[in-house]
Protein backbone atom coordinates (compact mmCIF):
# COMPACT_ATOMS: atom_id res chain seq x y z
CA UNK A 1 0.00 0.00 0.00
CA UNK A 2 1.39 3.25 -1.00
CA UNK A 3 1.23 5.96 2.09
CA UNK A 4 1.81 8.94 -0.23
CA UNK A 5 -1.18 8.68 -2.14
CA UNK A 6 -3.97 11.00 -0.92
CA UNK A 7 -7.20 9.85 -0.54
CA UNK A 8 -10.02 11.53 -2.09
CA UNK A 9 -13.28 12.49 0.47
CA UNK A 10 -16.15 13.60 -0.27
CA UNK A 11 -16.53 16.93 0.97
CA UNK A 12 -19.15 17.88 3.34
CA UNK A 13 -20.77 21.24 3.97
CA UNK A 14 -19.77 22.70 6.93
CA UNK A 15 -23.17 22.82 8.99
CA UNK A 16 -23.79 19.03 8.64
CA UNK A 17 -25.66 18.53 11.75
CA UNK A 18 -27.19 22.36 11.76
CA UNK A 19 -31.27 21.81 11.66
CA UNK A 20 -33.00 25.10 10.80
CA UNK A 21 -36.40 26.06 11.87
CA UNK A 22 -38.02 25.82 8.65
CA UNK A 23 -36.25 22.18 7.99
CA UNK A 24 -33.93 23.83 4.84
CA UNK A 25 -30.31 23.35 4.71
CA UNK A 26 -28.99 25.74 1.81
CA UNK A 27 -28.17 29.25 2.83
CA UNK A 28 -29.81 31.16 0.67
CA UNK A 29 -32.72 32.49 2.65
CA UNK A 30 -33.02 35.77 1.83
CA UNK A 31 -35.33 36.44 5.25
CA UNK A 32 -34.05 38.90 7.20
CA UNK A 33 -33.99 37.49 10.97
CA UNK A 34 -32.21 39.40 13.72
CA UNK A 35 -29.09 37.10 15.88
CA UNK A 36 -31.45 34.85 17.44
CA UNK A 37 -32.73 32.61 14.26
CA UNK A 38 -31.77 29.77 16.44
CA UNK A 39 -33.45 30.59 19.30
CA UNK A 40 -37.13 29.58 19.82
CA UNK A 41 -38.23 28.17 23.49
CA UNK A 42 -41.49 27.06 21.99
CA UNK A 43 -43.37 28.54 24.70
CA UNK A 44 -41.71 26.93 27.89
CA UNK A 45 -41.58 30.41 29.88
CA UNK A 46 -45.28 30.11 29.47
CA UNK A 47 -45.46 27.10 31.62
CA UNK A 48 -45.35 27.42 35.02
CA UNK A 49 -43.39 24.14 36.28
CA UNK A 50 -40.94 24.95 33.63
CA UNK A 51 -40.31 28.33 35.30
CA UNK A 52 -40.46 26.94 38.61
CA UNK A 53 -37.72 24.34 37.73
CA UNK A 54 -35.26 26.75 36.11
CA UNK A 55 -36.05 29.28 39.15
CA UNK A 56 -34.99 26.41 41.32
CA UNK A 57 -31.57 25.07 39.26
CA UNK A 58 -30.14 28.97 39.70
CA UNK A 59 -31.34 28.58 43.51
CA UNK A 60 -29.29 25.38 43.77
CA UNK A 61 -26.50 26.96 41.44
CA UNK A 62 -26.59 30.02 43.80
CA UNK A 63 -25.80 28.10 46.79
CA UNK A 64 -22.95 26.08 45.59
CA UNK A 65 -21.20 28.66 44.15
CA UNK A 66 -21.53 30.22 47.48
CA UNK A 67 -20.08 26.95 49.03
CA UNK A 68 -17.49 27.19 46.82
CA UNK A 69 -16.27 30.46 47.63
CA UNK A 70 -17.36 33.02 44.68
CA UNK A 71 -20.13 35.42 45.76
CA UNK A 72 -20.18 36.77 43.04
CA UNK A 73 -21.22 34.19 41.06
CA UNK A 74 -23.82 33.03 43.80
CA UNK A 75 -25.19 36.77 43.04
CA UNK A 76 -25.41 36.19 39.58
CA UNK A 77 -27.60 33.07 39.70
CA UNK A 78 -29.64 34.80 42.44
CA UNK A 79 -30.29 37.61 40.06
CA UNK A 80 -31.23 34.92 37.58
CA UNK A 81 -33.20 32.81 40.01
CA UNK A 82 -35.33 36.39 41.31
CA UNK A 83 -35.90 36.84 37.36
CA UNK A 84 -37.82 33.39 37.19
CA UNK A 85 -39.43 34.47 40.67
CA UNK A 86 -40.94 37.07 39.75
CA UNK A 87 -41.90 35.54 36.24
CA UNK A 88 -43.40 32.37 37.89
CA UNK A 89 -45.58 35.13 40.31
CA UNK A 90 -46.67 36.84 37.05
CA UNK A 91 -48.02 33.61 35.39
CA UNK A 92 -49.46 32.49 38.76
CA UNK A 93 -51.25 35.83 38.98
CA UNK A 94 -52.60 35.74 35.12
CA UNK A 95 -53.73 31.68 35.60
CA UNK A 96 -55.63 33.15 38.72
CA UNK A 97 -57.17 36.03 37.11
CA UNK A 98 -58.35 33.90 34.05
CA UNK A 99 -59.70 30.92 36.05
CA UNK A 100 -61.79 34.10 38.19
CA UNK A 101 -63.10 35.74 34.54
CA UNK A 102 -64.25 31.97 33.70
CA UNK A 103 -66.09 30.93 37.09
CA UNK A 104 -67.52 34.80 36.41
CA UNK A 105 -68.91 34.03 32.57
CA UNK A 106 -70.15 30.50 33.71
CA UNK A 107 -72.17 31.93 36.34
CA UNK A 108 -73.40 34.79 33.99
CA UNK A 109 -74.57 32.25 31.40
CA UNK A 110 -76.32 30.39 34.19
CA UNK A 111 -78.07 33.24 35.36
CA UNK A 112 -79.40 34.27 31.92
CA UNK A 113 -81.02 30.77 31.43
CA UNK A 114 -84.58 31.03 30.69
CA UNK A 115 -86.47 28.36 33.10
CA UNK A 116 -87.80 24.83 31.36
CA UNK A 117 -90.07 24.41 34.34
CA UNK A 118 -92.14 27.24 34.06
CA UNK A 119 -93.38 26.05 30.22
Amino acid sequence: MNNNRRRSFRPRSQKNNFRRRNGSITSNNTNNFNGNIGFSRNGSMNNIHNVEKTMQKFQQLAKDAQSNGDPVLAQNYLQHADHYLRRLNDLADRKENLSEKNKSETDNSSNTKPDSTTI
